[in-house]
């Protein structure tokens, strides 16, 4: 998924589409915690100008992440639609608050983008279902263990439960 500039300008007229499929294994070392990742269905198109390439971007897979609670893998299926604008050339007029990535070189290059698309598609925790699964971590040890907010009960400290009755013999 590279271009030349030149090859760009050829393909002004016609326009660009493409439909590739990214090995996966190519983004696994892009965060730590991604486990496994799928091949990376990459389709979109391209609008060419004589001073930028505009890319319409659907990128979809699935990457397996670790349960935030009990360490076993997670599937995460992810789809990210993305517009992402090119300048060709460096002395164009753009809006200065409008995203824009220069061309360094001589190619535009989408790899590092749906590499940094995806990482920031990362969610902060997942949760698995079977948080019985074989090699999760443990949910109880010795003096505590983990409660879900429906099986938490308030228990009163055996040290203040002679307080309970404090304001019950007053009003009598």
């Amino acid at each position: 998924m590279k271009w030349t500039i030149h090859q760009l300008y050829q393909l002004q007229n016609k326009g660009l589409t493409f439909d590739e499929v990214i090995d996966g294994k190519e983004f696994m070392n892009a965060d730590p915690q991604i486990r496994r990742m799928s091949d990376v269905n990459v389709k979109g198109r391209a609008d060419i100008s004589s001073s930028k390439v505009t890319f319409h971007l659907k990128i979809s897979g699935k990457m397996t992440l670790p349960c935030a609670r009990t360490l076993v893998d997670v599937p995460y299926p992810f789809e990210i639609n993305a517009t992402e604008t090119f300048l060709l050339n460096v002395n164009a007029d753009y809006e200065e608050d409008a995203e824009v990535r220069i061309v360094e070189g001589e190619t535009v290059e989408l790899q590092p983008l749906i590499q940094e698309l995806i990482i920031v598609e990362i969610p902060l925790q997942v949760f698995s279902e079977n948080q019985q699964a074989a090699g999760a971590a443990p949910q109880s040890g010795k003096d505590w263990e983990v409660v879900t907010e429906e099986e938490k009960q308030e228990k009163v400290d055996p040290r203040l439960a002679v307080l309970e009755n404090f304001f019950k013999d007053k009003k009598k």
